[in-house]
């Protein structure tokens, strides 16, 4: 059953000196424990679409539904809380807190404090890679490949269904960027979590379950599940 389905979806804003239609009639789905990737061009809508499916924004036509609940009728800032994680190609850790303090962040948000959310924080930050030396250090203080992966045991912790992830490898040498996807598409095989990609990369697209690409705006499938 999905868990997540968009239904003509479409979304246009309003630029200095046009309207621009960024998403047009779009129809997707995602299950649990499968891995999606979304490419295309620069300017094709795919980081528009992710943003509609993390709640950041609601569609112009059409819905997003999330366990048959349409966005629209819930609480976004709840929803992506208690369900949908996004993790950014810029990281968004905050420079002023340690990593684990990042990593604590998320469950404080959903009221998990105490040693349930110190034995969290470090079983995801050890199953990221991140060492106990490391648990004391500001983002600034590490790598790109590691920043990135405390982003995503940041959103691990929190234990959301949803992972949705906006060019994460952008930034990573080839060595780090393998083991970020690796991770990812463990995370949905493994732990049951939908996993959305979107990514210019073909080769890691390649790894996903499926493949939807999108051009100027519009969606379609190009690898479905074997």
């Amino acid at each position: 059953m999905d868990i997540l389905r968009a239904e003509n979806v479409s979304f246009s804003y309003r630029s200095k000196y046009q309207t621009v239609h960024a998403v047009k009639n779009v129809s997707c789905s995602f299950e649990r424990a499968h891995s999606y990737a979304i490419i295309g061009k620069s300017g094709s809508g795919k980081t528009t679409l992710l943003s509609l499916l993390a709640g950041l924004e609601l569609p112009s036509e059409g819905r997003v539904l999330f366990d048959g609940k349409p966005t629209s009728q819930m609480s976004r800032d709840a929803y992506r809380r208690d369900h949908a994680a996004v993790i950014y190609q810029s990281y968004n850790l905050f420079p002023l807190l340690t990593v684990l303090e990042n990593t604590l962040y998320s469950m404080r948000l959903k009221g998990i404090k105490g040693r349930e959310a110190q034995e969290r924080a470090e079983k995801e930050l050890f199953a990221v890679g991140i060492t106990r030396e490391q648990f004391r250090r500001f983002p600034p203080q590490l790598s790109g490949g590691e920043q990135q992966r405390v982003a995503i045991a940041r959103a691990l912790a929190a234990g959301n269904e949803l992972i949705l992830a906006d060019e994460p490898t952008g930034n990573l040498d080839v060595s780090n960027s393998d083991q970020v996807v690796s991770m990812l598409i463990r995370l949905a095989h493994e732990e049951g979590r939908c996993v959305i990609i979107i990514t210019h990369d073909l080769d890691i697209a390649s790894r996903m379950d499926a493949i939807y690409t999108m051009s100027d705006g519009s969606l379609e499938q190009t690898k479905a599940f074997d």
